[in-house]
């Protein structure tokens, strides 16, 4: 074994295990964190509330009690029921689980490749990075929901192109942070030991930079996932790429409109929901971005 490659794994594994360490101690301190605590502790409650909405909520979000017209919450309506007798609990937890997927879904979508162009840009710079960072300002030159709109009208209404609608919004920002990130960690000290000891341009990338420029994309993608579910929660109530039958946060405040002096709970309880959501993404990536900061690892 020569000793270029012994040196080679000796640099990955002290890279890999300080790695190591930086993750556990983030995580250390963001679940120390009041804030990261209570906002962990929320977005749990949520995912399994989304998750197991076919278990918890026990009435068909489309079906019709003959009965139930606008009726106030009880044990067996516990959020009540809107104008065409169906169960608001029901409606709220599966227009949950449709905003946060699909969110999450789109937003992990963008960031892998918004993350992947910012990092190869950043590395390779020239030519490449120009034309890609000129089509990213004029991308961000637009809001997320106006891109959305666009969208929709040349692909159509559904899901999939709502989805396809928030993973563009998404991308230009991961790639501006992610090539922020290349230019900082590039010309560091580990990185120059790489490329002596002849580590090709993907492995430097993807084993070394990536460990360490990851971190602060963690907040990145909490605030874009806030953000999708705001597009989600919008087009929703404008009634726009979204089936009438299917159930969204946005859509239930908006057709609670004709009936806020008869049914409060109509709208309050999607409302609820949606500033408890956003409020814990953006707790969450308040704590994130606390829990990677140099300061407060100072401190600790």
């Amino acid at each position: 074994m020569s000793v270029a490659t012994t040196g080679q794994e000796s640099v990955t594994t002290f890279r890999s295990s300080a790695a190591r360490s930086m993750w556990v101690d983030t995580v250390q301190r963001l679940l120390r964190n009041p804030q990261g605590a209570i906002a962990v502790g929320g977005l749990l409650i949520i995912a399994i509330a989304a998750v197991a909405a076919p278990l918890i909520a026990w009435h068909d979000p489309i079906a019709q009690d003959a009965s139930a017209r606008l009726l106030s919450p009880s044990w067996n309506h516990p959020f009540g029921t809107d104008e065409l007798r169906r169960d608001l609990f029901s409606r709220n937890l599966h227009g949950l689980k449709t905003a946060l997927a699909l969110s999450f879904i789109s937003v992990l979508t963008g960031a892998v490749i918004g993350t992947m162009t910012g990092f190869a840009v950043g590395y390779i710079r020239g030519w490449a990075d120009a034309v890609v960072m000129r089509l990213v300002d004029a991308l961000l030159a637009f809001p997320g929901l106006l891109i959305a709109f666009a969208i929709l009208t040349i692909l159509g209404e559904g899901l999939e192109n709502i989805g396809i609608a928030i993973a563009v919004f998404a991308i230009p920002g991961f790639t501006r942070l992610a090539r922020a990130q290349m230019l900082g960690e590039r010309n560091k000290d580990y990185v120059l030991a790489a490329q002596v000891l002849g580590a090709s341009t993907p492995r430097i990338i993807f084993r070394h930079i990536v460990l360490n420029a990851l971190p602060p994309l963690l907040t990145q993608v909490a605030l874009a996932i806030a953000s999708g579910v705001l597009i989600v929660a919008a087009l929703g109530y404008f009634g726009l790429g979204i089936e009438a039958d299917t159930p969204s946060l946005g859509g239930l405040v908006n057709d609670s409109r004709p009936y806020l002096q008869r049914a409060w709970w109509y709208p309050v309880f999607p409302g609820a929901i949606l500033a408890f959501l956003l409020l814990c993404l953006n707790l969450f990536a308040d704590a994130i971005n606390e829990a990677i900061s140099p300061y407060a690892r100072g401190r600790s």
